[in-house]
């Protein structure tokens, strides 16, 4: 059910996240002291109270290591931090954000539920400073009658990007773009974790891991067992369509002659979503192109997904540029990563089922609320299945769903988490991979102040800590 509003104090507000944006700093002096050709002796970047940056050490040790630094990753890294704990996030990039700003889906959502808002803290202050910043407005989000995507938040994916930076940094992490998890091993209580980086494989010990890699990468590297669908959702390039003036076109003509293209095999049946030319174009792209087909799980995978995405940018660049009114068509902006919907995820102490989900569960050990619509995109690129929740009914996520069986001092949070496909399908949106996050950062720094695994850690910690740091979470029922 809608839950009441929290008044919860928020110890980070909107402008305090603009306020400490990064600007001006510079890592030349720390570099500069480097023999040339030498390796660098650093395991990262760290912000200092000074507000400039430092290398931080190779042989660094950490409390928690978040792999992954998409919605949820970067809100469990900046939690971790700001509870006190030693933290290292790592993203396989060169920027924070993840399907906000590499996939160029920034619209996150949704954070409120009938009206009401269900999901604030770490994620939502980062949205909201971006609007901020931008002299932007944010939806009404009273009018919640109408189509779910109305209800999401338009960001500026640079200004969201810097402004993630800085509050990693600002929390107190430790921060290592390019570097991606290659092994992972648990012993002597504690994690260590091998990083395949620029200048080869490094060792981070961490008392905790948070995988956040979206594929749960890292929990099937240290063989933890993970679940997936036999039939997984398209992705989608997000790109932005220009060169025309969309009220002059003919689409009945454009449509006729996207049949035929497809029929000859210029194009392929779902280039365009729903085979809607008219739609694609209207809506100047934007999330309007499924690439089919693809499985983002492994590198291998994600190459070839990347090549068919631009692939279908191509084909219909050059069916465009032939038709009456789209002579000029052309692309201003193309996402530099093709997003990924759907791949692995763990096989959790708990599982959320379709059932669970719409019927509002609220677990015992529930650590945020979600809320989208079931959003089944077809396999075969031919439309989405989007059922919408009944009215009132507000789901929540297990802390369950964050820890993988028969693991010790790891979590995964994001679209990872344990759950069924038609539930998977709507929490792995941004607003729900947000909150998760944060949930995990705050367990995973507690288990290491208490010296509890992180099932182990009293729910009443949980709940207290992070409402300290402004989110919203379920009480348990009866």
């Amino acid at each position: 059910m809608v839950p009441e509003p929290e008044s919860a104090p928020r110890p980070r507000s909107r402008r305090s996240f603009i306020k400490h944006s990064m600007a001006g700093t510079a890592l030349t002096a720390a570099l500069g002291t480097m023999a040339a050709g030498s390796a660098p002796a650093w395991a990262g970047v760290r912000q200092t109270a000074g507000a400039t940056l430092e290398l931080e050490p190779a042989d660094a040790s950490y409390d928690v290591l978040v792999v992954g630094g998409g919605p949820a990753g970067l809100c469990a890294a900046i939690q971790a931090a700001r509870a006190g704990a030693k933290t290292l996030l790592v993203e396989k990039s060169g920027v924070l954000g993840g399907a906000i700003v590499l996939n160029g889906v920034n619209f996150p959502g949704l954070f409120h539920a009938w009206g009401k808002q269900i999901i604030a803290g770490i994620g939502w202050d980062l949205v909201t400073a971006a609007v901020d910043l931008c002299g932007q407005a944010l939806p009404d989000f009273s009018d919640y009658t109408r189509r779910h995507w109305h209800l999401q938040v338009r960001v500026d994916r640079a200004v969201f990007a810097a402004l993630a930076d800085a509050a990693v940094l600002d929390a107190g992490a430790a921060l290592l773009f390019h570097a991606m998890a290659a092994s992972a091993v648990f012993e002597d209580g504690r994690w260590r974790v091998g990083l395949a980086t620029k200048e080869g494989m490094r060792s981070v010990p961490a008392r905790v891991v948070i995988d956040c890699t979206g594929d749960a990468n890292v929990a099937g590297i240290a063989g933890f067992a993970r679940r997936r669908s036999p039939a997984l959702q398209p992705g989608s390039i997000m790109a932005r369509l220009g060169g025309y003036d969309e009220q002059a076109l003919d689409y009945e003509a454009l449509q006729r002659a996207y049949t035929a293209a497809v029929e000859r095999g210029e194009l392929r049946s779902g280039d365009a979503v729903n085979n809607n030319i008219a739609q694609l174009l209207r809506s100047r792209g934007d999330n309007t192109m499924h690439v089919v087909g693809i499985d983002g799980a492994s590198s291998e995978g994600k190459s070839r997904a990347e090549v068919l995405a631009r692939q279908q940018l191509l084909r219909l660049f050059r069916f465009c540029r032939k038709q009456p009114g789209l002579e000029q068509f052309q692309y201003d902006w193309f996402a530099m990563e093709c997003g990924i919907r759907e791949t692995f995820t763990i096989e959790g102490l708990e599982t959320v089922t379709v059932r669970d989900y719409t019927s509002g569960r609220v677990w015992d050990d529930a650590v945020c609320y979600s809320f989208y619509p079931i959003d089944v995109h077809r396999p075969s690129g031919d439309g989405i299945d989007i059922r919408p929740l009944e009215e009132g009914m507000v789901p929540t996520i297990p802390r369950g769903a964050l820890i993988p069986r028969d693991s010790r001092n790891f979590l995964a949070a994001g679209r990872c988490a344990s759950g069924e496909q038609e539930a998977n399908s709507a929490y792995r949106v941004q607003a729900s991979c947000m909150a998760m996050g944060q949930a995990a950062g705050g367990i995973a720094a507690l288990a290491v102040q208490r010296n509890e695994l992180p099932a182990e850690v009293p729910m009443e910690a949980v709940r207290a800590l992070l409402r300290n740091h402004g989110a919203i979470v379920p009480e348990p029922q009866g």
